[in-house]
């Protein structure tokens, strides 16, 4: 054994050793997000040529990628639709002569048209999935180059979904996320979404074999020689974990013919496997190298995840265990911006998502940001993926064309995810024939074949996974088709219609806008409490179910189109504020998981006109509540109908009489205390407090980056008080400005502004003042605990 650890160590050596020569040129990949002009036509009267034309910069504004065309106000309720336009000026360096060029654009709403130096590249339809142009033949490297892009974010009847006056949710505008600009030698490793062969381009891993001991990886890289000549080269693949090797395979020798291009197939067998899975998102790193004459000539480096996923019946086995997918449905709007959100933006949404006690997330209903997917893999949320649509469908051959693209564009984007379980090609609440399901599920097994591909829609015919939303149970659930089942929305509509006809006695006789679980974080302490009744008595129906997964409606309040208010179902409201509901779903994830830890909430507010019957949400054996010190007895957890199915159902605790003070309930596990909360009585207000919404993520220092400032009128206890009615100015010294409302409405007791830094932030001081309460303090980024 040790002659063969030595010989080992010699390969590696001596392959590390091609790569300690000079620095050879092997591809060059770079933010493109800095230095944009911008301008937003306020009507529709100037010609294309009029802008390709115009070259006085000044005039437009100055921006930075992500972008939104307009800054839209808390509820929007007339957003912006028209043409925009982008232009950048940038030059390129020596030694991107004789390369390859492209510029990815990883979205842009929603037709977008592409010049570089006066010659259209590419006209691209639909707002959420990347597009690829390449601009070698058209680069200046005497001049600078300039690439200007045309946006059109009207409704559209090709691309979907309906006209924004009836849409559920708002589509913005803008590049709104990351442009990349992308240089590599003329043998080189293809984008997916350039290329057209099916199941080609890029590097696409599968997982044939996979067991504790051993995981087979199989390779696919897709090569392109645009050398005048012949080429030979061979494959390097080596997988890394926490930067350090872990196997490695070489190929032998490859030709291909100039203008060529192929697909060539290599395996990495893996001993004893770190597997993915939502309680221990193992990743990998595999760098996939070209060398020709033992030089490096291109190299590509992705994250993956090693794991198992079938079905047996309709139960769902991730690594042969058998498994319950808790999840959310989530929106990608954030308030004022839109979609144009930082990556960290991105990470911490999903950070808040895990931290809820979720494992799943369904990405309704478009292709979410490649940012929110890579921070899905790192933290182990599984999700299934999602083409555009809602409640629309055409007999348009365009537009049944375009769909099809976007199921394939979607599934190369995506397709090496670890968290990624199943497509959604389906267009969500739209009828569709069975002939067009036909094609979407035929484009997803040829684009991602093999026994682990697995697609889900909201119709039963077709698809290997059957979606559906609680309120269309009654109706059209049947167990009789002993198809994988995910409850794919739940916990709104049904409360909101009053339609779902299950556990709803107790609740009969209240109004709609009591009964519904739309209820904003200022709605009162009862409608809350009325929210996270439905939630914890739809989710315990779930799990009555032959259900592998259930996912709320809706992780965070959003706008929508066709409303002049929130839809406000969220367990956290649009600045990401929790609702007591959140605590719920907390409560569920058990406390030795290993993204769990003991928890308890006590969900009433105390003050005069509390309900005397206390809600606790912890996942504690017991729960002691005192008041003022002493106790009002320990109990286990309620048992009745709304909680016979649930892994912690929430402890009730009835409290004779309201007395002023302190209520602290204990957790206790073992009969060991693990844990408490307590909640006070409010006084006076005597301060106001800031606090930045980090999750996770520290302020990005190298890209601009949005973070949430929170501003509370407190107590002396520290007591948030929830009925002041104030508003609060933002100010700041530094290098970072505030978008939102200025000064802003206090929500609760809250009142929040966005903070967008940027690289040269430095040190940034940010000031409040509540305006008739005259409170003031500070806050200084740099020096905050």
């Amino acid at each position: 054994m040790r002659a063969i650890y030595i010989v080992f160590f010699l390969i590696v050596a001596l392959s590390a050793s091609r790569c300690s020569k000079k620095k050879d040129f092997i591809g060059i990949k770079e933010k493109f997000n800095s230095n944009w002009h911008f301008k937003k036509l306020d009507t529709e009267s100037f010609s294309d040529d009029q802008f390709l034309l115009d070259t006085d910069f000044q005039k437009w504004d100055s921006i930075t990628l992500p972008h939104t065309p307009k800054i839209e106000p808390k509820i929007v309720n007339n957003q912006w639709q028209g043409i925009s336009w982008y232009s950048k000026r940038f030059t390129l360096g020596d030694e991107m002569q004789g390369k390859k060029l492209f510029l990815k654009f990883e979205a842009a709403m929603n037709i977008a048209e592409v010049w570089v130096n006066g010659k259209k590249m590419i006209r691209h339809q639909g707002g959420y999935l990347p597009f690829v142009i390449d601009f070698t033949k058209v680069a200046n490297f005497d001049k600078e180059n300039i690439v200007k892009v045309k946006l059109n974010n009207k409704d559209n009847l090709i691309t979907g979904p309906k006209p924004l006056k009836t849409l559920d949710f708002n589509t913005y505008g803008g590049i709104y996320r990351n442009v990349w600009l992308i240089a590599k030698n003329p043998l080189y490793i293809t984008d997916p979404i350039f290329e057209n062969k099916v199941a080609s381009g890029g590097v696409f891993v599968t997982y044939p074999e996979v067991s504790q001991e051993e995981a087979t990886i199989n390779i696919k890289t897709h090569i392109k020689n645009e050398n005048d000549a012949k080429q030979s080269f061979l494959i390097k693949n080596t997988l890394l974990k926490n930067d350090v090797e872990i196997v490695f395979s070489e190929s032998e020798i490859h030709q291909l013919e100039k203008n060529k291009d192929q697909q060539f197939s290599s395996n990495l067998v893996v001993a004893n496997p770190e597997l993915w899975s939502p309680k221990a998102p193992n990743l990998y790193h595999l760098k996939t190298e070209i060398f020709q004459n033992e030089k490096l000539v291109a190299t590509e480096t992705i994250r993956i995840g090693i794991k198992t996923i079938k079905f047996v019946g309709q139960d769902f086995y991730l690594n042969e265990e058998k498994t319950f997918l808790r999840g959310v449905n989530r929106h990608q709007e954030y308030p004022f911006v839109g979609y144009a959100l930082s990556d960290n933006a991105n990470y911490r949404d999903a950070k808040k998502i895990k931290e809820a006690g979720f494992d799943y997330v369904r990405l309704s209903h478009y292709p979410q940001s490649n940012s929110f997917m890579d921070a899905c893999d790192e933290l182990g949320l599984v999700t299934i993926d999602a083409i555009l649509g809602w409640q629309y469908f055409s007999e348009d051959k365009q537009f049944q064309k375009h769909v099809f693209q976007t199921a394939k564009d979607l599934i190369r984007r995506d397709r090496n995810h670890a968290s990624v379980i199943a497509w959604e090609v389906s267009l969500n609440e739209s009828w569709m024939p069975e002939s067009f399901i036909d094609s979407l599920t035929n484009i997803a097994k040829k684009e991602y074949p093999g026994n682990q591909n697995f697609t889900a829609g909201w119709q039963s015919y077709g698809y290997d996974i059957y979606l559906q939303a609680r309120q269309h149970r009654l109706k059209h659930y049947d167990d009789k088709l002993k198809k994988p089942y995910n409850v794919s929305e739940y916990g709104d509509w049904e409360y909101y219609a009053m339609n779902a006809g299950l556990n709803q006695d107790s609740w009969g006789n209240l109004l709609q806008s009591e009964r519904s679980s739309r209820q904003l974080r200022s709605a009162g302490e009862n409608a809350l409490l009325q929210q996270a009744t439905n939630l914890q008595e739809a989710h315990n129906d779930n799990l009555n179910t032959p259900a592998f997964a259930d996912g709320y409606w809706v992780m965070f309040d959003y706008n929508r189109g066709y409303a002049d208010d929130l839809e406000a179902s969220g367990i956290m409201d649009l600045f990401r504020i929790p609702k007591p509901s959140y605590y719920f779903y907390q409560s569920q994830r058990d406390y030795d998981d290993p993204f769990g830890k003991p928890m308890i909430h006590i969900a009433n507010q105390w003050k005069e006109n509390s309900p005397l019957d206390v809600r606790i949400f912890s996942n504690c054996e017991e729960v002691e509540l005192f008041l003022n010190g002493k106790s009002l007895g320990r109990q286990k957890p309620n048992q009745d109908k709304m909680s016979m199915n649930l892994k912690h159902p929430p402890f009730t605790f009835k409290i004779p009489k309201y007395v002023v003070g302190t209520l602290e309930a204990k957790g206790f596990m073992n009969n060991s205390e693990v844990v408490s909360h307590s909640v006070q009585s409010p006084k006076k207000p005597s301060q106001v407090k800031i606090e930045m919404d980090l999750s996770g993520k520290e302020i990005d220092t190298q890209n601009d980056d949005l973070i949430f400032v929170y501003a509370s009128i407190l107590d002396e206890n520290g007591t948030v008080l929830t009925n002041i009615d104030d508003k609060i100015e933002f100010n700041l010294e530094g290098n970072a400005e505030f978008i939102g409302e200025n000064p802003a409405q206090l929500e609760a007791g809250v009142a929040t502004i966005l903070l967008k830094t940027n690289p040269q932030t430095k040190d940034v001081e940010v000031f409040t003042k509540a305006i008739n309460l005259n409170f003031t303090t500070s806050f200084n980024l740099k020096n905050r605990k």
